[in-house]
């Protein structure tokens, strides 16, 4: 992590910030455990430091961009009050497509805009900078961001009805650059605006400004009757983190479809795994291996123990009684977690080009997986 803050421009003196919003969202949580762990202030200012470059970098438009300021449009002073009002830019390194520009899905990759499941992570940040600060700001930043991405990224019928999610946005929100649904995008959605709609103070409760019950309602209505399977070892790892994340919200009112959810995430996970291994992506190269996209699924797996620990507590027996079969299967996979870690642990891996070429993401989500409990533990 201390390499990460000094090759990205966080360290003091280290240059210009780099910034990419899914690396730096795990990187926050990164620091935030450190701290937890060592007591250590420095890693908590790194995390608030952080919070702070994402915001003033990818909360504005780019250096090489005509339009200036804020994306959301607001005045300095009003932006720096509510840096999340108008999203947070991907940090891709070509800008984003213009309206009149023709579509060309290879390049689309480096381009610049929004994506969804970007901000989710970021808002889930945010409450974990709340958690360990007590400052209540970023719980409000979260959920202006919340706001925003909800209501941008819907993509509505005629009636006005949502109907689903585009899958990327330009810069500003104004227009999708990528039309069609992220597989586990409203997903995230509903967890994590779960998880920030929980984290509100009693006493803030029904500020229509605050207020997310009307976005959960649709992204609730979003999820009824999906397949949520992936054989992508990152998706996989995806719907341990959500399944983690579920099983330690108070379900409120919801907790025949929280535990419907939940007992559909644990089947989809160990089907993905099955799938996942079949095939012999561990038996390949560094070289032909994306370390990223295995850490993350390391990630999910270090929560099928807290998982199990949480139903043990919850006293549900029927929930406990259906699920208890999903999770012997997925703790037979525990130990993959380790062999991916030492695996991309071995400088000679580290070397390959195909760690090299995504090496901010890769030393990041590799910390993220050793020390977990920063990005899976919702802590009060």
């Amino acid at each position: 992590m201390l390499r990460f803050a000094q090759k990205t421009g966080l360290a003091p003196g280290s240059g210009s910030p780099v910034r990419y919003l899914w690396t730096d969202a795990y990187a926050v949580c990164n620091f935030l455990e450190l701290h937890r762990r060592t007591n250590d202030g420095n890693y908590l200012q790194s995390a608030l430091d952080l919070v702070e470059q994402v915001h003033e970098t990818l909360g504005r438009h780019r250096e090489d961009d005509s339009r200036e300021g804020w994306i959301s449009g607001m005045s300095e002073k009003e932006g720096r009050l509510h840096p999340t009002a108008g999203g947070l830019r991907i940090g891709k390194t070509l800008p984003d497509r213009r309206r009149h520009e023709p579509a060309d899905a290879d390049l689309e990759w480096d381009r610049d805009g929004q994506y969804f499941h970007y901000l989710t992570k970021w808002m889930h940040a945010l409450r974990q900078v709340q958690i360990a600060t007590g400052d209540w700001k970023y719980v409000r930043w979260a959920r202006e961001l919340a706001k925003a991405a909800c209501e941008a990224f819907a993509r509505r019928a005629n009636s006005g009805a949502v109907t689903g999610l585009y899958w990327k946005m330009n810069v500003d929100l104004t227009y999708p650059v990528v039309a069609s649904m992220g597989h586990h995008d409203p997903l995230d959605g509903y967890i994590t605006l779960l998880e920030i709609d929980r984290s509100l103070p009693q006493k803030d409760r029904g500020q229509p400004a605050l207020d997310l019950s009307g976005e959960l309602s649709i992204f609730k209505q979003l999820c009824i009757g999906r397949d949520w399977v992936s054989d992508d070892a990152l998706g996989i790892g995806g719907l341990l983190f959500d399944a983690c994340r579920l099983i330690q919200l108070s379900p409120g009112d919801d907790r025949e479809f929280v535990n419907a959810m939940l007992i559909s995430l644990l089947e989809a996970s160990r089907t993905g795994l099955r799938h996942f291994l079949s095939g012999d992506t561990l038996q390949e190269s560094a070289a032909q291996r994306l370390a990223f996209r295995e850490l993350g699924l390391s990630i999910g797996i270090h929560a099928i123990p807290l998982i199990l620990a949480r139903l043990d507590q919850s006293g549900d027996v029927e929930l406990s009684s259906r699920t208890k079969p999903l999770i012997v299967d997925l703790e037979r996979v525990v130990q993959l977690a380790d062999a991916i870690e030492d695996f991309w642990l071995q400088p000679a891996h580290r070397r390959a080009r195909s760690w090299q070429h995504h090496e901010n993401i890769n030393m990041v989500m590799l910390a993220s997986s050793l020390m977990p409990d920063g990005v899976l533990r919702l802590r009060t």
